[in-house]
Order: C-alpha cells, then structure tokens, then sequence
C-alpha cells in the first residue's frame, strides 16, 4: 500500500515523506517493527513511544508517524493525536472491514459479556447470520474461538480481526466496547448499526479517576452509533440519552415510560421470566440465567434485535434457547448437597447484584469467596467486602489478580469493610487453598460464590500469568477427598 493511502485522513499535519513510498506493514511496538514499516509512535500506560522512534527505525521503519518531530533522522508524517492516527491508519490498511458488516457495541460496567452472547446468539438463530464476537472471554469468528488479552483490543489488532471476520462471511460483529477503548480511540472511524448501554457502578477509578469522567468516556459510543439502546432504570442514562447523535431506543424493567419495557417479572432459581411491552406489541419472554440482572440483560439484548429491524416476537424466541456464558454464573458440579458457582463479578454492584440474586435462591448459607485486582481501583475494596458481609451469610476472603502489589495488603483494605459486622469470615491469601477450605467446610445446602476469576483461567503474580482454572481447583479438589 502506498503512504497516501495508509494516511488518509488521518488529520496529517504536516507530511516529511514520499507520500508515493510503499508501506509493507504498521506497527506500534518497535520490537516487532520490520522493514517497510510504518511506525506509529503512541503513548501507553508506563512510557512515550516517541522515545523508541530510532529503535524503530534501526529495525527498518520507512515512515514514523509521530505528534513530535523526530529526533532522528527518517521520513515523517506529523499529526495532532497518534491513538486516532493508528486507529484510522489500519482501517485504511484493511481495506475498512467494518464498512462491510453490521457492528454492534455494548458498553456499561456489567452485563457486557452476556448481552454479547445472547444477541450473537439471537442473530444466528433467527437471522441465520454468521457473527463475529469480540470481548472479555475471548474473540469469535462463527464459532471459532480466538483468545484475547483486552475486552476491547488495539486498533490495528480491531481492524485486523474485522478483516478476518469479513473474510470469513460474517454479516454481523457484536462487540464490548470498553471505557478504555473509548478514551484510548481504539474504536476511532467505526460506525456502528446500534450500541448499547447496560449500567454505570464503580469501576476503572484508577484509570478515569471520577465517576463522571468514566460516564463520558461511555457516552462517546453514542456519537458513533445510529441507534443508541438505553438502559433508563441506570442514573446515569441521561448522560447517555444527551450525547447520542442517533436515534435512541430505552428500555426499563421498572416503568412503562420506556420505548421497550418489562412487567410480570418472575424470578426463580432456574431462570427469568417476564412480559416484554414494545409498541403496543406484548411478547412472553423466558432466559434461563437466574437473577434480577438477567432481566435487563434481556431487555438489553431485545432492544438490540429491535433497533437491528427484528421482530418482538423473534427476538423473545431467541431468549427462550440462550443458554449462560462461562464465568458467568456457572454452576460447577460437586459431590454433595452444596452448590458452588463461578461469576466475573468483581465490582461492588456486580458482587451485590449476584449475592442478591443467589439469596433469593438460597435454602443454606450463602457463602462469598472473593478478592480484589492489585494494580487497579483501591478505593472499591473496602466497599466490597461491606457488600459481602451485608449479603452474604459467611465471608471468605482471598487473592484475585494481585498483580504487583502485595496480597495481603489487599486483603487488609478488603478488611475494613467488614469492621462492625458480625458476619463471620475468614481470610486465606492464597485462593486455591481458600477454594479448597470452602469445600471442606461447607454446610448442608450451602450455596459458595466464587467471585471476581470468572472465565479466567489464569492469575496474575507480578507481570507474570500462572495457570490457574477454579473449574479445576474443585474437581480436583472433590476428587481427593473422595478417595480418602
């Protein structure tokens, strides 16, 4: 590709080399920068990448594109935002995919995953459409599954994958459109078909520092969208409702204000059920995901289907054969009277949401084994272990994700959310021990929540991933005591 096409509007400032050149790639990374490269100088988290410019071209860039001048001597394409540059650079590298199929975006601090797959699931059972997924399990093409390290990846990596699915005969990409990908542009030039907002709760602090920062970080999805759902039972709607350029469609499990809402709800230990009202059209609606949330994770997912052009009645069918998502309120088997779940929730509305909703269902105790990520929001953890102890009937607590922090020091802060309770709770640092101790001592008909891992079969120690699946940690564990 010629440097005038890879370029193209990309909002050059000032362009110091032969826009005729022939680029062979781009990249971000200048250790993986190869010759022919266009070398797009972003800043990360911890460091500029202006300063690996001749690292770069060392490696053989032929073009930087840079906010600054180099240093070094080497052609140059200056612009005013590097992020927005790559973003719009490897849509015109691919040959802009996304043009070719219907993106779909869903952002909110809970319910993504879920939502993503019940409307990938909706789309192909009553459209027959192949979708393309991208999210916090993992990415999808039809049906193959492609592992990933970022709820929503970096642009050229967006692009790249958009240009697999298209390829590959999808019609439809359904993605989870995070607050950081928002902020950080990854998501720069795509229009989508419709996008979607869940809920606001706290989460991400340490990066937008306010909760009214991250909210405008969410609502940029919806000057990108042409039809924006919203979610109007959450405060933070009318902040989203306000930036949408498109037409909007709400929707509301508490009022019949709402373009699509939601009565007779029935919430039982196998599911929900509930009459969804969408102009003057009634429709019953069932999902087999327990608790209060799948409700609005089911409006949620209509109101997509409705503002894609399909029918109430449809979109109600699909619900009725979804079926959960891994780590989201999964049930592992056991050997006894005891039921141990696994879910993501690792925020305190999503923690409280499914404590609320196990205890409806509850005979025995309600058991919350939890920790809280290292490196990421402090100010939440102490405000989840009060949620814990409020709504759970024992309290273990334990490592997530320490990261580069000490673990112990994170289960301290967890702590003194419990000061003043008289739940009882213990605390194991290492979590496979406290996984193992749950089922030791378990009660008849205790309920056990292992919250925060989720789909994660992994735990991160310093910058290191070590393998670690609590699928496995029970089975195995049950299996030990069963033959001794």
């Amino acid at each position: 590709m010629r440097l005038s096409e890879l370029i193209k509007n990309i909002g050059v400032i000032q362009l110091a080399a032969d826009d005729q050149c022939e680029i062979g790639g781009i990249s971000y990374d200048s250790r993986t920068t190869k010759s022919g490269d266009a070398f797009v100088a972003i800043s990360g988290f911890e460091t500029d990448g202006y300063k690996y410019i001749p690292a770069a071209v060392k490696n053989g860039a032929s073009v930087i594109i840079c906010d600054r001048v180099p240093q070094v001597e080497t052609p140059y394409v200056l612009v005013s935002d590097c992020r927005k540059a790559l973003a719009l650079a490897s849509a015109n590298y691919f040959g802009h995919p996304a043009d070719e199929m219907r993106v779909i975006g869903i952002t909110g601090t809970n319910g993504k995953t879920t939502t993503t797959y019940l409307l990938k699931h909706m789309l192909e059972a009553e459209l027959g459409a192949k979708v393309g997924l991208v999210g916090t399990n993992g990415n999808m093409i039809g049906y193959e599954f492609i592992h990933t390290e970022r709820t929503t990846p970096e642009s050229f990596e967006l692009q790249r994958l958009f240009r697999q699915m298209a390829d590959a005969g999808c019609t439809h990409v359904v993605m989870e459109v995070s607050s950081h990908s928002l902020v950080l542009s990854r998501v720069e030039g795509i229009r989508f078909a419709a996008g979607a907002f869940t809920n606001l709760t706290q989460d991400h602090l340490d990066f937008h520092h306010t909760m009214e920062a991250y909210a405008e970080a969410k609502a940029n999805l919806f000057t990108m969208c042409d039809v924006g759902c919203i979610n109007v039972d959450d405060p933070w709607s009318e902040k989203m409702l306000s930036a949408a350029t498109g037409k909007t469609l709400t929707y509301s499990a508490a009022s019949d204000i709402a373009d699509l809402f939601a009565d007779d709800i029935s919430l039982t230990a196998s599911g929900v059920s509930f009459k969804a009202h969408y102009n003057g059209r009634l429709a019953d609606v069932s999902l087999a995901i327990p608790g209060q949330f799948s409700v609005y994770n089911a409006l949620n997912t209509i109101a997509l289907g409705l503002a894609l052009g399909m029918e109430l009645s449809d979109c109600a069918d699909a619900m009725k054969t979804a079926r959960g998502v891994k780590g989201r309120m999964e049930v592992v088997p056991t050997d006894g009277d005891y039921t141990i779940l696994i879910d993501y929730a690792h925020t305190p509305d999503a923690l409280e949401n499914a404590l609320k909703a196990l205890r409806a269902t509850t005979s025995g105790r309600l058991v919350a084994l939890f920790g809280c990520g290292g490196d990421r929001d402090k100010t939440k953890r102490p405000i989840m272990g009060a949620i814990a102890a409020d709504n759970a009937d024992f309290v273990i607590v334990t490592s997530d994700n320490p990261r580069t922090e000490d673990p112990q020091t994170i289960i301290d802060e967890i702590l003194v959310g419990l000061r003043g309770k008289e739940t009882p709770h213990k605390t194991i640092c290492d979590r496979p021990e406290a996984i193992k101790w749950a089922i030791d001592n378990h009660m008849p008909n205790d309920v056990i929540l292992l919250a925060g891992k989720g789909h994660e079969d992994y735990q991160v120690v310093g910058h290191e991933k070590h393998h670690m699946d609590e699928r496995e940690i029970v089975a195995q564990h049950i299996e030990k005591r069963n033959k001794t």
